[in-house]
């Protein structure tokens, strides 16, 4: 009877093989892989149910074909689309029955609405605070467009990179990533340059938290200072329908606009305390400060920790939401169309800065580096184009929705649409109490996160270079060290995280949302003599508007 119960096949993607005892051993990696038995042929242990004849044939001709060819021969393996998933690899028997085989690790498999909440959560991030001033810098109508095509084209370069290890055929691409896909068609140069944007995009979004920690450091500071002292705010705030409180800290300086801004100008925001105001400030001390906090956490061997904060993410973006949607119900809608030319308090509805949205919007749509990581999760693979698309859909409703409300409620007359500030929270004042439960937990919530985005660029970094993500304290302590400085510098001299994102977007973008997976589409395409002209000049074009964000970015 032992040799009845010999097992056919062994799987190649589990990596292992069930032997004649049952016991499973490891195998060559060019061994032959199981065929597919459908779900409702499968028994347990307890129920001696038997297989199909359909899939006792099946089983017959690959044992047969298993005889014939050699170990390196791939003409008669069955194709991928029919190898059974890790966690359901049978033992089948001559006798025409099947046993599952219990043991070992199964990997988590989550639900589809898991899986879309999780893309939702990781593409959320600073850029829906400089959602409104994209949309202002683009023009109100010319801004909606321009949101709703850039979510369209960065679903489809992500659909092609989910879908680029699925074309490379006689090649075992489960564990693949994009750059090993890269490096697959492009050599070297694909796999490298990929990591390098990939890396370059991390740094940049850790740039931009250190400006926005700093800006939610001062103001918590400052609001609990106010409240501590007793310092009344209110004469020196722009008051709106009595209640409400809008600033304009930072009137254009165009010599055209009209002069009276000013007189809603919050001046060096002084509270009276020179001694206070000198050591807590915005950009000549605050951003230092910070480093005693963070430098340490960064130069931790691991970022298990902070990745238990993850779902801050999630409760930050609900609350901001909720804060908008505050503020407009009690501030109401101030639109005017003027579609072309520019008004007194109201920007025109198209405008020739849009390539600012254009290149925020590349970067808040970002999530082409370990979209294949996130999908590999997903329990019904089939779906995953379903979910995906799903996923940009809330991801740009949410934009949207933050984006159009701040604009419309924003109040104009008396302050000009142009007041929008790059962080929209910059544009109420540090005593609004709503406003500061906003940054306090932005300050905390990012606190966190900033360990996980420097241990992700060290992972890169040190892995590809030294082949260890931890080479030494001196090689890891450097490395944060330059990545903490760049966030300080531009914190002191350049705090504007709106184009911070859409020059660090557009740069990225341009590699990994644009030339990439173009490139990689059109090659395999080729390969498989399947390119046609409607397609190479689509996909020229995705490049071309990826080249031309880019440009754009220096002009506007």
């Amino acid at each position: 009877m032992e040799d009845e119960w010999k097992p056919l096949l062994a799987s190649e993607r589990a990596g292992e093989a069930y032997t004649d005892r049952g016991v499973m051993d490891s195998l060559d990696p060019k061994s032959k892989r199981p065929f597919h038995v459908e779900p409702r042929n499968i028994v347990e242990d307890d129920v001696p149910e038997r297989v199909s004849a359909e899939a006792s044939v099946m089983s017959s001709r690959v044992h047969y074909y298993s005889r014939l060819t050699g170990s390196t021969d791939r003409l008669l393996v069955p194709p991928d689309h029919v190898i059974p998933a890790p966690e359901e690899i049978y033992v089948y028997s001559p006798l025409g029955t099947a046993f599952k085989v219990q043991g070992g690790e199964r990997p988590t498999k989550n639900p589809s609405i898991v899986t879309i909440f999780a893309i939702w959560n990781t593409m959320m991030g600073t850029a829906i605070l400089s959602m409104p001033w994209s949309i202002k810098q683009a023009g109100f109508t010319l801004g909606i467009i321009i949101l709703i095509s850039m979510g369209l084209l960065t679903l489809y370069c992500c659909y092609r990179v989910l879908k680029s290890p699925k074309s490379i055929p006689y090649e075992d691409t489960s564990d693949w990533e994009f750059p090993d896909v890269c490096k697959y068609y492009l050599g070297p140069f694909g796999q490298w340059s990929s990591l390098l944007f990939s890396t370059v995009s991390l740094i940049g979004a850790m740039v931009v938290y250190w400006v926005l920690m700093s800006n939610f450091l001062f103001n918590t500071g400052k609001f609990i200072y106010n409240y501590v002292h007793n310092v009344n705010m209110s004469d020196s705030e722009y008051g709106t329908n009595g209640t409400e409180r809008v600033l304009c800290p930072f009137p254009s300086q165009d010599t055209g606009k009209n002069c009276s801004m000013s007189l809603f100008y919050l001046g060096d925001n002084s509270t009276g305390t020179p001694l206070f105001d000198y050591w807590w400030s915005k950009t000549n001390t605050v951003p230092f400060y910070l480093i005693i906090l963070l430098l340490p956490l960064l130069n931790f061997r691991s970022a298990a920790f902070f990745a238990r904060f993850t779902f801050l993410g999630t409760i930050s973006v609900i609350y901001l939401i909720f804060l908008v949607t505050l503020k407009a119900i009690r501030l109401g809608f101030h639109l005017e169309f003027h579609w072309f030319e520019p008004s007194k308090f109201f920007v025109p509805e198209f405008r020739v800065l849009f390539p600012q949205l254009t290149g925020v919007l590349t970067l808040a749509f970002f999530i082409h580096n370990c979209i294949i990581t996130l999908m590999k999760n997903n329990k019904h693979q089939g779906n995953n184009v379903r979910d995906l698309s799903v996923a940009y859909l809330l991801v740009g409703l949410t934009y949207l929705y933050v984006g159009v409300l701040i604009f419309a409620s924003f109040p104009s007359p008396p302050l000009s649409k142009d007041c929008i500030e790059p962080n929209f929270l910059d544009n109420f004042p540090s005593s609004d109490i709503l406003v500061f439960v906003a940054r306090a937990f932005l300050l905390f919530q990012m606190t966190t996160v900033y360990p996980l985005l420097g241990y992700l660029v060290r992972v890169q970094m040190m892995g590809q270079i030294f082949g260890n993500h931890y080479p030494g304290f001196f090689h890891v302590f450097t490395l944060n060290v330059v990545i903490v400085g760049a966030g300080v510098l531009m914190a002191k001299f350049y705090a504007n995280i709106g184009s911070i994102i859409r020059y660090s977007g557009a740069l990225c973008g341009l590699a990994l949302v644009f030339v990439f997976p173009s490139v990689v589409h059109m090659i395999s395409l080729r390969r498989l003599g399947e390119l046609r002209w409607p397609s190479a000049l689509f996909h020229s074009f995705l490049i071309f508007l990826g080249v031309a964000n880019l440009v754009g970015q220096f002009f506007v």
